[in-house]
C-alpha cells in the first residue's frame, strides 16, 4: 500500500531484516524430522506423477485450483466454475467487459504460471527477469494494470491490515534491485536442502516486497518453480496455497518473526509441515482425479460405443467447461461423431448446460463428475 509517512501508524511495526539474509546457520538438525516428513510426502505425489501416462490431461485442475485459492488469499474471490467457463468462452488474451475483475485476475494467475512453466522448458532460469515477466503478465489487466506491471517498486510499501496499522515495513527500493539478484543466485545455488533453501528463498521473496501488488501471488508462484527446477518433482504439479490459507494468521506471523527475531528455523518447520501435509492432499485430490478418469474411461466406452470414447473423455478432463463448437471442431473427434456424443452425454446426465445456445453463440457445457472432485 502506499500513503504519507504521517498517515502511518508504525508502533507496532516490523522492518525488514537488513544484513541477515541468507542466515549464517539453520539448526538442521532441529529440522531432521519434518524435512524427512516433507521430501517423502512429495516423493509419494511424484511418483504418483510419474505413473500418470497423461498427467498433464489429469492434474489439469489442479492448476485452476491453486489460480483461485492463491488469488482468494489476497482478496481476490473467484470460483472455479467462473474461471473454467471463462476460459471456454474467451480463450483469447484479453478481457471480455462483462466479466468480473475478480475472474480476470485469477485466469492471469494461472496463465503466469504456465508462461513461466513454459519458459523454464526452453532453458530459461528461474531469474529476476522471469519474476519479472511473471508479474508483467499476472497484472497485465485489470485492476493490477495500473501497478507498473513487471516494475519493481520506485518507492517504500507497507504491510498492513489497514491504512492506519502498518505490520511490516519490507527493503528499501534503492536496495531492492541488488537484494532481487542475491535471492536467485541463491536460489540457483547449492546452499541447504532443496526443501530449505525453497523456505528460504519464498519468505525473503515476501520480506522484499518488490513490486506495488501481486508480490504474494508471484511469491507462491515461484515454490512451485523452484521445487521443479531443482529436480525434487518431476512436473510442475504441487502447489501449497491451500495450507497457507488454511494457516494464514500463523503464516504471516511466522515471516514477520523472521524479520523481528531471525526466526529461520520456525519458519523453516512450518514451510516443511506445509509442503508435507499438501503433499499429502495433493495426492489424495490426484488419486481421486485419476480414480474418476479410470471409472469414466469403461463408462465412456460402453455409452458412445466408439473408437473415438475415450479422446473424448480426455478432451473433457482437459477442459470440464467447454463450448460445444469447440469440442465438435478441435477435439480431433470427426465433427458428426463429436455432435452424437454431446448428445448421449447430455441424456446422460455427464453433461449440464451452462449457457443455452443462442444465435452465433455456441452452447456452452460443464462436465459435473470432474468439477465434483475439483471445486474450491
Amino acid at each position: 500500500m502506499k500513503m504519507g509517512i504521517n498517515e502511518l501508524d508504525l508502533s507496532q511495526a516490523i522492518g525488514y531484516h537488513y544484513g541477515k539474509f541468507p542466515p549464517e546457520s539453520v539448526d538442521l538438525e532441529k529440522l531432521i524430522e519434518p524435512l524427512l516428513k516433507a521430501t517423502e510426502a512429495l516423493g509419494r505425489y511424484d511418483q504418483m506423477l510419474k505413473g500418470m501416462h497423461n498427467s498433464e490431461i489429469l492434474l489439469a485442475p489442479l492448476r485452476s485450483q491453486e489460480a483461485v485459492i492463491s488469488s482468494r488469499m489476497e482478496g481476490t474471490i473467484s470460483t472455479m466454475d467462473e474461471i473454467l467457463q471463462y476460459q471456454a468462452e474467451y480463450p483469447e488474451d484479453g478481457a471480455a467487459a462483462e466479466v468480473r475483475s475478480e475472474v480476470i485476475e485469477t485466469i492471469l494467475y494461472r496463465r503466469a504460471l504456465n508462461t513461466a512453466q513454459q519458459q523454464i522448458e526452453k532453458g530459461y532460469p528461474l531469474s529476476t527477469s522471469l519474476a519479472k515477466s511473471m508479474h508483467r503478465q499476472l497484472l497485465s489487466f485489470g485492476r493490477g494494470a495500473s501497478k507498473s506491471p513487471g516494475i519493481y517498486k520506485t518507492e517504500q510499501n507497507y504491510i498492513g491490515e489497514s491504512r492506519r496499522k502498518i505490520r511490516f515495513v519490507p527493503i528499501s527500493p534503492e536496495q531492492l534491485p541488488g537484494s532481487m539478484e542475491y535471492l536467485f543466485e541463491f536460489i540457483n545455488s547449492g546452499h541447504f536442502p532443496v526443501l530449505v533453501r525453497s523456505a528460504l528463498a519464498h519468505v525473503e521473496f515476501e520480506a522484499l516486497h518488490p513490486f506495488k501488488d501481486g508480490n504474494g501471488r508471484v511469491g507462491r508462484m515461484l515454490v512451485t518453480l523452484i521445487l521443479w527446477q531443482s529436480g525434487i518433482i518431476s512436473a510442475p504439479h504441487f502447489y501449497i496455497s491451500r495450507y497457507f490459507e488454511d494457516h494464514k494468521d500463523e503464516y504471516i506471523d511466522l515471516m514477520r518473526d523472521v524479520s523481528s527475531q531471525e526466526a529461520w528455523g520456525q519458519w523453516c518447520d512450518f514451510f516443511l509441515t506445509a509442503v508435507a501435509e499438501q503433499a499429502v492432499n495433493n495426492l489424495q485430490v490426484a488419486e481421486s482425479i485419476r480414480t474418476l478418469y479410470e471409472e469414466m474411461k469403461v463408462d465412456f466406452t460402453s455409452k458412445l460405443s466408439s473408437k473415438w470414447a475415450v479422446p473424448a473423455l480426455d478432451y473433457l478432463f482437459t477442459y470440464p467447461i467447454f463450448r460445444n463448437n469447440d469440442f465438435t471442431r478441435k477435439s480431433g473427434i470427426p465433427i458428426a461423431t463429436a455432435a452424437r456424443f454431446t448428445h448421449i452425454l447430455l441424456n446422460n446426465g455427464m453433461l449440464q448446460t451452462v449457457r443455452q445456445a443462442s444465435g452465433r453463440r455456441p452452447a456452452t457445457y460443464r462436465f459435473e463428475p470432474l468439477m465434483r472432485r475439483v471445486r474450491v
